[in-house]
């Protein structure tokens, strides 16, 4: 199995006035762009000098890697409670559900995540960062997998991990999806969803069968 270098677990989170600029060029990206803002935008967003706003962050690179590391702990702290949970699939199957439609009425960041995907397209230093972070959340599910199956990871992830990018691709495909004279919303989440569980459904029957019962 091949793996990109994962994110530092152990970096230290942003500090207070680090988050506070971090709010502040959320909006910058999303409505510019990686290419069209600025270093000048940015520290000007966050009501710094562009030298002093150099000292917190030496690239656009690097403040799009905090807010993906930002987003990641939060993910990080719902695989925690799938992992300790009773029965971990039932648990992600109602976790990734919620999100989705949640996703599905509205995603506040979505500008921003079509932002960071496109420019991850043609910018390799972010493109390294995007994949870290979704190989990092496919490993979070394949190990989910595996508790719930009783496989060790390496067999879990040989079975299926193209099923965990799967549903990485389509709850990500939701935080962006366009909703213009979107009549048949609901049909189209129902759908989405159906695809999830029968993805869970073939890593359930991987367990051994007195589990099912």
């Amino acid at each position: 199995m091949t793996h990109l270098a994962p994110l530092d677990a152990q970096a230290q989170p942003p500090t207070p006035r680090e988050a506070e600029i971090l709010d502040a060029v959320r909006h910058v990206f999303a409505e510019k762009g990686f290419d069209g803002a600025s270093m000048q935008e940015l520290a000007r967003a966050a009501g710094m000098s562009v030298g002093n706003f150099y000292r917190y962050f030496p690239s656009k690179a690097a403040m799009v890697e905090e807010l993906i590391r930002h987003d990641l702990k939060d993910v990080e702290a719902h695989f925690a409670r799938v992992a300790s949970a009773p029965d971990p699939l039932a648990t992600l199957r109602i976790a990734l559900a919620e999100r989705v439609r949640n996703y599905a009425e509205m995603c506040t960041d979505a500008p921003l995540r079509a932002e960071i995907t496109a420019a991850a397209l043609r910018k390799p230093e972010l493109a390294i960062v995007v994949g870290r972070v979704e190989r990092e959340i496919t490993t979070y599910l394949v190990r989910a997998f595996g508790t719930a199956t009783g496989l060790d990871f390496d067999t879990a992830w040989q079975r299926f991990a193209a099923h965990a990018r799967l549903i990485v691709l389509l709850v990500k495909a939701c935080t962006t999806r366009l909703r213009i004279g979107d009549v048949d919303g609901e049909a189209l989440t129902v759908l989405i969803l159906r695809q999830i569980d029968s993805l869970l459904d073939e890593v359930a029957a991987a367990r051994p069968e007195t589990s099912r019962t």
